[in-house]
Order: structure tokens, then sequence, then C-alpha cells
């Protein structure tokens, strides 16, 4: 399974109704092709870019999930044929690559005294 990230945009004007029956739909496809949504969030209603079907402003959501191929050609097809979602676009994050556990730390020479004077004092206390 590979790890998917779409994010889709919907209609400002809609209902609580309505919104919650697109984000159903497209977790009914997830469960439907053996997907785990792992995450569904409602970002709010957010300015465009440019006008999309006369809309200067749109509702956007982020959707986390696992799947293949097939889930998602079936999520972006029930996306495209719904009125209510002005703009969609998945993309595969399985191969981005983690974040280093330990960040390499920026020495300067202060923090390189204060690490110093930490250690000596830790030494002097244990002898």
């Amino acid at each position: 399974m590979r790890k998917y990230e779409t994010i889709f945009i919907l209609q400002p004007e809609l209902s609580e109704d309505e919104i919650k029956s697109v984000t159903t739909k497209a977790q009914d496809v997830i469960s439907s092709y053996k997907g785990e949504c792992f995450r569904m969030d409602d970002w709010g209603i957010r300015k465009l870019a440019y006008p999309i079907k006369k809309s200067a402003r749109g509702r956007y959501y982020y959707l986390r999930f696992d799947g293949n191929s097939a889930l998602i050609a079936e999520l972006e097809r029930r996306l495209r044929l719904d009125e209510k979602v002005l703009r969609y676009q998945s993309v595969n994050i399985t191969d981005l690559p983690e974040r280093a556990v330990a960040e390499k730390k920026v020495v300067t020479p202060e923090v390189e005294a204060v690490e110093n004077a930490e250690a000596v004092v830790t030494e002097t206390a244990a002898e």
C-alpha cells in the first residue's frame, strides 16, 4: 500500500449536510477499496489564487490515506463528477524522505561554551 494525500476544494456556500455528504463519499471510496484513512482535516474557507467557476473563495479539505492506484482513480473520478468540488489533487507521499530524528544543531561559540561548562560541572559533581 502506498501513502497518499488529497486536497480538495469545495464551494464555500455549501451547508454542513452537503459538506458531510462529500467527505463521507470520499471516506467510503477509501474503505471500499480496502484503504485506510488516517486524517481528514477541514482547513476552512480561504481565498483562491484565481476565481474558479465564478467563486473567489473555497473550503479546503485535506485527506491522508493508504491505498492503491485503483483507489486513487475511483476517488478522483467521484470528485470530478461532483459539482460541489471545485478542484482536487492527489499526491503519492510514499517516497518522500522522512525527517531526520536528530536534526543538525547549529553550534555557535556561545552554545559550545555553555555545553562545555555544563560538562565540567557534571564531571566535578561525579567525582
